[in-house]
């Protein structure tokens, strides 16, 4: 565990600060919901959270953290879903949307560090909560979604106000999210592959993801001696893609055993090595590191490894 958390903290940086614009009252009185009842931004906020009946979730003692999105925000989440107005969105679902957008705790600015927190979603009836991933490469980002304002202090906890919605993310979203894997998402949309991976990882799956770093893959092509993936064949890079996912199962750390052999999405086996720390044997004799685990999406889960497994 060492291993996987100092390896953590080495690909996805260090802590981070915000730009704090928070209330000057540390006392403060008002909670979450009567908060954003006095923001008049954040009024469509307050009428989806009463629509979606989580007032009273959102007014108990908590300690909670919540990412709330403007108005501007939950009017073009209306227009890229093709909605008119916010009645129209099922119940259900917008429940789902709105609990993507809290974190259990008081986490402030201070607090939070790029790579990944866990909101109240959780995936399907399980007790896994869906993965958000803090990035700082464009400003502070939470699944693309950019605070401008932090540290907002209610009395059950504390608000960010964020400018986009964010939307429950699949294992493809978890990819596109995280810049660490863009070497991975161009590798999974190469046009000449003939096959649509980001159609096949959104669908309802489940699918659990070992998902290479960048680094991963450069040492990957040093290794094969080729400048870029396009020199790799279509046909060699579809079955390496596809031994790095599990079809049909979301497959969470806790539920690895050592010695345990995994069928992969291409047909081929690789086996768990759990000495020393969590690994992956390919089917080649070679070892990769699983260096983080459980970023939890809607249809499945994803692990990231630090070496591309070879069927």
């Amino acid at each position: 565990m060492k291993t996987i958390l100092f390896s953590l903290i080495v690909l996805f940086g260090t802590a981070f600060a915000f730009t704090s614009c928070k209330d000057s009252d540390e006392g403060a009185t008002k909670n979450i919901v009567e908060l954003a009842q006095n923001t008049a931004d954040l009024s469509t906020l307050v009428a989806a959270v009463q629509r979606a009946g989580l007032v009273d979730a959102l007014s108990a003692d908590g300690p909670l953290t919540v990412f709330a999105p403007t108005n501007k925000a939950f009017s073009d989440l209306l227009t890229s879903l093709g909605f008119a107005k916010l009645e129209d969105v099922p119940v259900d679902e917008l429940k789902n949307i709105l609990l993507n957008h809290v974190v259990s705790g008081k986490v402030k600015s201070g607090d939070l560090s790029t790579g990944y927190v866990k909101s109240l979603l959780t995936f399907g009836g399980t007790a896994s909560n869906i993965s958000l991933y803090v990035d700082l490469s464009n400003g502070v980002q939470v699944n693309g979604s950019k605070v401008t304002t932090a540290d907002v202090e209610a009395s059950n906890g504390v608000v960010h106000i964020v400018d986009k919605v964010i939307v429950p993310p699949t294992v493809v979203n978890q990819a596109l999210n995280n810049p660490n894997f863009s070497t991975l998402v161009t590798a999974l949309t190469r046009p000449d592959l003939g096959v649509d991976y980001v159609a096949i990882l959104s669908g309802a799956g489940p699918f659990t993801v070992f998902a290479p770093t960048n680094a991963a893959f450069a040492a990957l092509l040093t290794e094969l001696g080729a400048t870029s993936l396009n020199d790799i064949p279509a046909a060699t890079l579809n079955s390496v893609l596809q031994y790095h996912v599990v079809s049909g199962a979301n497959v969470l750390a806790a539920q690895l055993s050592d010695e345990q052999e995994v069928t992969t999405f291409q047909g081929g086996k690789f086996r768990v090595d759990l000495t020393g720390g969590a690994k992956i044997i390919d089917a080649q004799g070679r070892t990769s590191n699983i260096i983080v685990t459980d970023v939890q999406g809607t249809n499945g889960v994803v692990h990231a490894i630090d070496k591309v497994i070879l069927p």
